[in-house]
């Protein structure tokens, strides 16, 4: 029933959003939403829910238009005479704060929206950091972490608490004034809106926001190209003290970067948000969409997921003030790789510190252009990183074969639907999974009460899961770089290979 209640709704959003003239082929004649380019398929593996290519695509191929008419933005919702009143008293709201409020309103109207059949459709919940309780918070370890998911939660309370006065103005059913509703219609607006260049909230885009997501590949500058593009201005920048002409150089590289990141905008002269191939497809495959480059915790705190292979994680370690002050490399390019590989910057900057402070002038260029300045202060830079890398593992609560272990006890429990078999889990476990069922109620296996996971013990379960797979990753890169510093410095010390030509 519940199946077939799912199909009803597929057919009636499909037919609304073609009769909004969405669609998937590039002709000019009225067609159906989808099946000339794309098609709803489910990738267990993959994200989920998402377009898959019905048909052999090209890179750079028209493959999805949504008229301007279509999307859910500020503009659109406000022509609701009510709603554009009671915002109008509020100038201080921001863009994003109004159009959350504006999805919440337009949700309290039910079945008398225009926009009910794609509202339908929106995911009921979500687990990006505002969403997180403490003991999912507390679970990924990192102290960097931990404060990215305080801040998005702070964040999230205090931009309801200043919307408040709004809602409460547009009698909103009380179960909208609640800050969980609030997270949802926030997360919403997070995770789904798409640029558009007349209203920094963006906009939501049925179908369109159906793609997952794909990380930039080899087609875009890499890290390592940035960095390298970067490095000889930031030296001149340092030494000749040419700081416009060489912030001009730096802002021009980025901003060409930012550029070939992207999938789809909206374009004037169509008056729609275009989509394209952003790589050679075969019939079958997931259809993807590249938002940006973001780290896994990025991902994980303003879209709630992450990747298993992402080429742009990075670790930050913990650096010595110094080390800041005998370079002129951003704090942000001093990081370790989702490899294990220290960054250009990274390298860079440690074997310029490594270097006694009264050649540092003479040897800056050297450092600065990415060549190791000897075999001592490389053994020096690979056993300085390698020490820290190990404390920061030596200071976390938890090892990567614990974590492995608890992530194969969540997944035990996340497929167990009877009560005897939860109930025998249950009384197995053991660590941090005891202490989450317990921080969940979910202890008393005795009375046979709350034995099945409620639908909220399951989210806060998959939150925790996803902390967990986001702290192994971290520590895996950790590791990673333990063993490519260690490798390199028995390669140097039989002097049988050099990263780089030496001095």
């Amino acid at each position: 029933m519940e199946e077939q209640e799912q199909d009803i709704r597929l057919e009636s959003f499909l037919k609304w959003a073609s009769d909004l003239g969405i669609s998937d082929s590039s002709g000019s004649l009225p067609y159906v939403c989808l099946g000339h380019s794309l098609s709803l398929a489910y990738f267990p593996l993959a994200g989920g829910r998402g377009l898959g290519a019905v048909r052999d695509l090209r890179k750079g191929e028209l493959i999805l238009r949504v008229p301007k008419s279509a999307l859910m933005t500020r503009e659109s919702l406000l022509k609701d005479e009510k709603l554009s009143v009671a915002v109008s008293r509020h100038p201080s709201l921001s863009s994003t704060q109004i159009l959350t409020v504006c999805l919440i309103y337009e949700m309290g109207k039910g079945k008398s929206s225009w926009w009910l059949p794609y509202l339908m459709h929106l995911p009921r919940c979500y687990d990006i950091f505002a969403t997180f309780g403490e003991f999912e918070k507390q679970a990924l370890q990192v102290s960097d972490a931990i404060w990215a998911a305080e801040r998005a939660i702070s964040k999230a309370r205090s931009e309801q608490n200043e919307a408040n006065q709004l809602m409460a103005e547009l009698n909103l059913k009380p179960q909208l004034l609640t800050f969980r509703a609030w997270c949802w219609a926030a997360a919403t607006i997070s995770s789904r809106t798409l640029h558009i260049p007349w209203d920094e909230a963006g906009c939501l885009c049925p179908v369109g926001d159906l793609f997952n997501y794909a990380a930039p590949g080899e087609e875009t500058f890499c890290s390592e190209e940035v960095d390298g593009r970067l490095c000889a201005s930031s030296f001149q920048a340092t030494s000749l003290l040419n700081g416009d002409r060489a912030h001009k150089s730096n802002v021009e590289v980025l901003d060409a970067h930012d550029l070939r990141l992207t999938d789809g905008a909206y374009e004037e002269d169509v008056a729609a948000y275009c989509f394209y191939a952003r790589q050679n497809y075969l019939k079958g495959e997931q259809v993807l969409l590249c938002y940006g480059t973001y780290t896994n915790l990025e991902l994980l705190e303003h879209y709630g997921f992450l990747l298993n292979e992402n080429p742009n994680d990075k670790v930050f370690i913990p650096l010595e003030p110094e080390i800041y002050s005998s370079c002129s490399w951003p704090k942000e390019l001093l990081y370790i790789h989702q490899n294990g590989k220290p960054s250009f910057s990274l390298l860079s900057a440690l074997r310029l510190w490594t270097t006694p402070p009264s050649k540092r002038r003479s040897l800056g260029q050297l450092a600065y252009s990415g060549s190791p300045l000897s075999t001592d202060n490389e053994i020096q830079v690979m056993k300085w990183i390698a020490k820290k890398c190990n404390l920061v593992l030596k200071n976390l609560p938890t090892s990567t074969e614990e974590d492995s272990l608890l992530l194969s006890s969540i997944n035990e429990i996340q497929d167990l639907h009877s009560v005897v078999e939860l109930e025998k889990a249950i009384s197995a476990s053991r660590g941090e999974i005891r202490s989450f069922l317990e921080a969940n109620k979910l202890q008393n296996v005795a009375s046979g009460n709350n034995l099945l996971l409620s639908s909220k013990a399951r989210r806060s379960m998959e939150r925790l899961k996803l902390a967990v797979q986001w702290r192994a990753r971290y520590k895996k890169i950790l590791l990673d770089c333990i063993f490519n510093c260690t490798e390199t410095i028995d390669s140097l010390t039989c002097g049988k290979y050099l990263p780089f030509k030496l001095a």
